[in-house]
């Protein structure tokens, strides 16, 4: 089994609390004045696949030149409100071949984004669409 993540959440005025985890050097601001936490989910969500299908097309040796993530979530009205759905639009820049993006997309949603597979497991549809935009 892995080692446990360990953090803590710590109430810093009014409705404002700092976030931190253990062996990370950076701090988030959560609530007024900072992220909510249910958007910090979203952005978690649209970082952890775009980090894997960089690492992928560049391990198809695709040459990438850059990537932009779209999310947005639909949440339910009455408690706990949560994300009923998400949709990811990706914007891939760079002389990619369309298959080689899809099949990237479809190991970082299928395979390798814990995040993803967090909200999917708590229900949410999650869909997404991607655009290529070609480099010189």
């Amino acid at each position: 089994m892995a080692e446990p993540v360990r953090g803590k959440v710590e109430w810093f005025k009014d409705y404002q609390f700092i976030g931190r985890i253990e062996s990370d050097s950076c701090s988030v601001i959560l609530g007024e004045g900072g992220i909510s936490p249910m958007k910090l989910l979203l952005l978690s969500v649209a970082g952890c696949t775009a980090y894997d299908v960089v690492m992928i097309l560049q391990k198809m040796r695709e040459p990438i030149r850059g990537l932009e993530v779209r999310i947005s979530g639909e949440r339910r009205e009455e408690h706990p409100k949560v994300y009923e759905r998400i949709h990811l639009h990706y914007v891939v820049r760079g002389n990619v071949r369309e298959e080689k993006v899809r099949r990237a997309i479809e190991l970082s949603q299928d395979k390798y984004c814990s995040a993803s597979a967090q909200v999917k497991l708590s229900g949410a549809e999650l869909t997404y669409s991607f655009e290529i935009i070609p480099g010189e």
